[in-house]
């Protein structure tokens, strides 16, 4: 029987070339990146972009995202983090700027490395990481300029107080549970001020 354990990823360099009957092609790693991920803007991308930034703020940028684990990040103290994003611009056509709403919905953790489902239903977290993209003018949004974007951290048990098992915050009743709102520069110590209290 084939062995089906998982697979060990290598952090790639975008060098790697496709291959066909035993060649190397012109085609690189690196033009699927550019081809699959250079909407920044757009809410998938976007979203793990924003895990990137939190990440990086961290200093665990170096290694390699896994998809479908139960949080997003974990800091170099073990503080679990989830990373959420939103933006007022988006990468398709806008009648008016969109309206600020996170996903906060609780969720059936999975453990990438036992390959388990919890059975509890619940936010997997100990911290949500809130990143909003504030810059609201079309035609200079860059979502790589860390001063366009601000974080809201906040207590992952502040959520389970004040919203139970609610599926949905928007910006405004996000703010109403005091979170502390930084830039990328204060976002570490914003992590690890909220995992106290």
């Amino acid at each position: 029987m084939d062995n089906l354990s998982a697979i060990e990823t290598t952090r790639k360099i975008g060098d790697e070339p496709f291959e066909f009957n035993g060649s190397s092609l012109e085609m690189r790693l690196l033009s699927f990146w550019q081809w699959s991920s250079s909407d920044i803007v757009g809410n998938a991308m976007r979203g793990i972009l924003a895990e990137y930034i939190v990440a990086s703020s961290v200093g665990m940028n170096s290694g390699i995202r896994t998809e479908w684990d139960a949080f997003d990040i974990e800091t170099p103290e073990g503080i679990k983090v989830e990373v959420k994003s939103g933006a007022y611009v988006q990468s398709w056509e806008q009648k008016m700027h969109s309206t600020i709403q996170f996903s906060i919905r609780p969720t059936q953790g999975w453990d990438s490395e036992s390959n388990e489902r919890n059975s509890e239903v619940r936010r997997q977290a100990d911290i949500y990481v809130f990143c909003l993209l504030k810059h609201k003018d079309q035609s200079s949004i860059n979502p790589l300029n860390l001063d366009q974007w601000e974080f809201y951290v906040l207590p992952t048990s502040t959520l389970n107080q004040s919203v139970g098992a609610q599926k949905t915050i928007t910006l405004n009743s996000l703010e109403k549970l005091n979170p502390i709102k930084v830039n990328y520069d204060e976002l570490h110590a914003s992590i690890k001020a909220a995992a106290n209290k």
